[in-house]
């Protein structure tokens, strides 16, 4: 039996603000229990909530060293769908209502969260032959298992993973306040470890120190080994390509699934998706205030509206794809001169776009279930979900071909009839037109393609179970 344990920041469904939460809350449940006995670690945030604090169950406390000062250590655990999770109680850290308060009071948060993880173990009675650690908050916890726990036998032998979910996001300040906050000495702070442009950076030293790397998809493993997409650690992730590789994110098949989703108003599948879905489409239409056409080819979009989804190639070309026979649906918030980029055009023409600039979850299921087409055309995308999620729904993605995009959508090919998307390799405004064109025009003029197209999308299977095999063979490569 191998024992893993997972760290993170966040985790579903007790804390949320990113497709990371889903992966450390999904992926657990997926490994074959005969042989992995997998378990989480997070801090126990107040934001956590009355409906899953009132559950834990108290271990034990003690205090422990963070440099220059005792802190104190609490520790809950509560079992949830069959997984125990464990919470690092300390109000001093956790007691916001937020749970990132930017720099660099989160990078003595986490360092205090790293070095708790590992304080605690000896308290568990669960010694973990792999700790897999997700972002860099967790970056730390690598170096101190090799900086201070090393001379303890208990802690000999345990391997660590490092998983990056987005490398743009590493946890770089100054080398001065970073030794202060985690009390480690000179020797951590050269280029070949923890420093990074002069400053000191948590994800680098995790990915120094962990005895393997792993990202969310193959294209992304990939592509972080080039300059433009290494965000200053490309040559450390060239220097490190035998311990890295690619593992493309699932999405939970119970949530996401068509024939049950509670907020979606027509049920349907792979079998009757022709008559049937197109009754969630004109329900949308309906609620959104568009032109009710069941025939009109609806366009989604659900995403974070900034730069690096591709918003400035969909800004570009926004009045001209006005112009085509399509309604856009979008969703989400994020940079203002896009959200209000869109309110214009909703504005412009209030019965083709519909621009909802907030979130929320019944929508977002309700977007997915009736558009025709799904777009994505994002500058990097380490994995991406919603394509995913699209994909589950039979909406057919269009998206650019960059990381787990690219991994996940295979173009289609009139000639031998194969695809489940569409797909433009440069990051060109005009290329994705062009792209999004071809698909109004087989959607259009080649009906029965384009269900084909839909009957392979269902077809595909990026449920959890998929991934989980793969970390399993990650595990067993460690562990031996």
């Amino acid at each position: 039996m191998k024992r893993i344990l997972f760290a993170a920041s966040e985790c579903v469904p007790f804390i949320k603000t990113g497709g990371l939460a889903d992966v450390v809350g999904s992926l657990p449940k997926c490994f074959d229990k005969r042989y992995f006995d997998c378990r989480v670690i997070l801090p126990k945030y107040k934001a956590i909530g009355e409906k899953y604090s009132g559950q834990m169950q108290y271990i034990t406390n003690f205090y422990m060293d963070l440099n220059w000062r005792q802190q104190y250590v609490g520790i809950f655990k509560m079992e949830y769908e069959g997984i125990t999770f464990y919470f690092i109680d300390n109000e001093e850290h956790f007691s916001g209502d937020q749970i990132y308060d930017g720099m660099p009071w989160d990078l003595e948060k986490y360092a205090y969260f790293s070095k708790a993880v590992l304080s605690v173990l000896p308290t568990l009675d669960f010694r973990p032959d792999v700790i897999h650690c997700h972002d860099w908050q967790t970056g730390l916890l690598p170096v101190y298992l090799h900086e201070r726990f090393q001379d303890n036998p208990f802690y000999q032998g345990i391997k660590s993973v490092m998983t990056i979910h987005n490398l743009k996001f590493q946890g770089v300040w100054d080398v001065d306040s970073m030794k202060s906050i985690t009390g480690l000495s000179d020797y951590y702070f050269t280029p070949d470890k923890l420093e990074y442009q002069k400053d000191g950076n948590y994800l680098k030293g995790g990915l120094v120190y962990a005895d393997a790397i792993t990202t969310v998809s193959k294209t992304y493993a990939e592509e972080i080994k080039t300059p433009f997409y290494g965000e200053g650690l490309d040559g450390l992730m060239r220097a490190r390509a035998n311990d890295l590789r690619g593992i493309v994110n699932g999405i939970d098949y119970d949530d996401y699934n068509p024939e049950t989703d509670p907020c979606i108003v027509q049920h349907y599948n792979p079998k009757n998706f022709r008559k049937e879905k197109i009754k969630n489409k004109t329900a949308l239409q309906q609620e959104l205030g568009l032109e009710v056409d069941p025939k009109r080819m609806m366009i989604g979009v659900v995403s974070r509206l900034t730069d690096q989804k591709g918003f400035d190639l969909i800004a570009y070309m926004m009045d001209e794809l006005c112009q085509d026979a399509v309604q856009l649906v979008i969703l989400g918030t994020g940079d203002p001169k896009y959200e209000n980029m869109f309110r214009h055009f909703a504005w412009k023409y209030d019965k083709k776009v519909s621009a909802n600039i907030y979130y929320s979850n019944e929508l977002s299921h309700k977007i997915y279930a009736a558009s025709d087409a799904f777009l994505m055309p994002s500058l990097f995308e380490p994995c991406g979900l919603s394509q995913l999620m699209s994909l589950r729904y039979g909406t057919v993605p269009i998206v650019r071909e960059t990381g787990g995009l690219r991994d996940t959508v295979e173009p289609y090919n009139e000639y031998e009839g194969t695809g489940t998307g569409f797909s433009f390799a440069n990051y060109n405004a005009h290329e994705m037109l062009g792209t999004i064109r071809y698909a109004e025009r087989i959607y259009y003029d080649k009906k029965r393609e384009w269900n084909k197209i839909v009957d392979r999308a269902m077809a595909a299977d990026f449920s959890w179970q998929q991934s989980a095999l793969q970390y399993q063979e990650l595990y067993d490569w460690l562990v031996g």
